[in-house]
């Protein structure tokens, strides 16, 4: 065997695991919300949120099981774009969504589960093709976790009930809170005020 053939047989081994563990670090911090304890059956069994009526007005906080399922159930249950985002951490594409640009007045539910999560009140243009509000119609109806997937840190957002993914909270909105949240029109069905 000749020098040139042992190095080059130490690169490929070489390169190959350094790029195996830059793959198994990537899916580590950016893993699918399937691979990660959202959804599953780890955790409280019961949650505490706010409940709303129909017509959007506050009813009181309530105490619920958890909704969980498997992943052939919530495939049964949504669209393949809504599975991608909320079962999966996807992104819809800007400007692609149903209600982006809705100006409609009314209350944004759960696509997974039905439970309130934005008030029209508080949604604005953004002018990034996602529908933007700058709070959630109860903080206690979602949850906030560290992301650090695509190489940067951001604060995801989830369905506090059913731990679907809705999108991600910036600190770029306006009065009065200055957030931003950047929610996806696939995690989410829109009920008009009637």
């Amino acid at each position: 065997m000749s020098k040139d053939s042992i190095t080059r047989r130490a690169f490929l081994i070489t390169t190959a695991s350094g790029c195996g563990a830059v793959a198994l670090s990537a899916l580590w911090r950016g893993a699918p919300a399937a691979a990660m304890s959202f959804g599953s059956s780890d955790g409280p069994e019961t949650v505490t949120i706010i409940d709303f009526s129909p017509q959007g007005k506050r009813i009181g906080k309530i105490t619920v099981p958890r909704v969980v399922k498997t992943d052939a159930e919530w495939k049964v249950q949504l669209s393949p774009i809504s599975y991608e985002v909320t079962r999966r951490s996807g992104t819809e594409r800007p400007y692609t969504g149903s209600t982006w640009d809705l100006h409609d007045h009314g209350i944004f539910r759960c696509i997974c589960c039905d439970i309130a999560i934005f008030s029209s009140e508080t949604k604005f243009d953004s002018g990034t093709g996602w529908p933007s509000f700058w709070q959630p119609i109860a903080r206690e109806n979602v949850a906030e976790h560290t992301d650090d997937s695509l190489g940067m840190r951001r604060t995801e957002v989830r369905c506090r009930l059913c731990d679907g993914h809705l999108g991600h909270v910036f600190d770029d909105g306006p009065r009065p809170t200055g957030m931003r949240y950047c929610m996806n029109s696939a995690a989410m069905h829109f009920v008009k005020n009637t």
